[in-house]
């Protein structure tokens, strides 16, 4: 039986995987409820995550002030790709393809999730809060919690991306549209530091949650906060499915050259250019990633007509 150390583990592994990649710097302060939202958790397992990480030296702890990145070198060998590609899955994703195998009913209590899993309390209460957070489940009135069958098909993860090539390239054209300089450089940075090495090194779901950011940072820019609240609100629903898939190291290459030259355009102003080549972007997304979904579910005449060669996108 896996215990609320294993949640502790993992996330100290991302963040020592956030230190590592450079998105956190030397003497960065840590933030316990900004973690805990980030990784969809409570607090109490981020604060023994940092704790692991300050015995590890990853981090250093300073009086009345709490933990900060360490400004001392950790010199750690970076996993191989195939060793991350090996990942168990985490107590969340277990339920994530129970969910859309459907091994478990649309409704729940805790305790039926702790006698199925062996979970503790704590982790059924994070596991619930992160699926709530995501999308995918809600505390029903009065006892219990409901799964909502939001992007569980194929159909409604290609609706999902539909919905999106109309709003993305969109957004670029609202008169409030401006560029915002920072989101540019550092968006910029991201995609060049996973076509130099993060590619490689990153686990997935690190390199599906860069895809998801350069998105929901360039829609901010339309001065419209329904487009951005919007595309957050999809690209979680979208990620229940995202969980089954492998990611193809080499073809996130294209989405990085892609994302690159859709920043080009912006900076050069030429906005309707970037919209277009928005579209094209994630409708080369869609073309890739469809067959893969329906192939779960048709067959033959309609994974022929969706299978082409096609951009990525996440």
């Amino acid at each position: 039986m896996r215990n609320s150390s294993q949640l502790t583990a993992n996330i100290a592994k991302e963040i020592s995987q956030l230190i590592r990649s450079g998105d956190l710097k030397p003497d960065d302060h840590l933030s316990t409820q900004g973690l805990a939202d980030k990784f969809g958790v409570s607090r109490s397992p981020v604060r023994e995550a940092m704790q692991v990480l300050f015995e590890q030296g990853f981090l250093e702890q300073k009086p009345n002030r709490g933990f900060f990145v360490s400004t001392k070198v950790i010199d750690e060998p970076a996993e191989a790709p195939g060793d991350q590609l090996q990942e168990t899955m985490s107590d969340y994703h277990r339920l994530a393809e129970d969910w859309l195998t459907d091994r478990i009913p649309a409704d729940v209590t805790e305790q039926m999730l702790r006698d199925r899993y062996g979970f503790t309390k704590a982790q059924v209460s994070d596991i619930l809060m992160r699926a709530a957070r995501e999308g995918w489940a809600e505390r029903k009135q009065g006892y219990g919690w409901r799964f909502l069958p939001v992007a569980k098909t194929a159909e409604a993860f290609e609706q999902i991306y539909r919905f999106r090539m109309l709003i993305e390239p969109a957004a670029m054209l609202e008169p409030t549209f401006a560029l915002d300089r920072k989101i540019i450089d550092e968006q910029r940075r991201i995609q060049s530091r996973m076509l130099e090495t993060d590619i490689r090194t990153l686990p997935a779901e690190r390199l599906l949650y860069n895809g998801s950011l350069f998105h929901e940072e360039l829609i901010k820019m339309s001065g419209n906060p329904f487009f951005h609240l919007s595309l957050v609100r999809v690209n979680r629903m979208r990620r229940l499915l995202e969980y089954r898939s492998n990611v193809d190291r080499e073809r996130l290459h294209v989405q990085c050259e892609d994302h690159l030259a859709i920043l080009s355009l912006l900076e050069r102003g030429e906005i309707v250019e970037a919209s277009y080549a928005m579209r094209r972007h994630l409708g080369g997304a869609l073309t890739r990633k469809s067959p893969l979904l329906w192939s779960q579910e048709v067959a033959g005449v309609r994974q022929a007509e969706l299978f082409r060669p096609a951009a990525v996108d996440n």
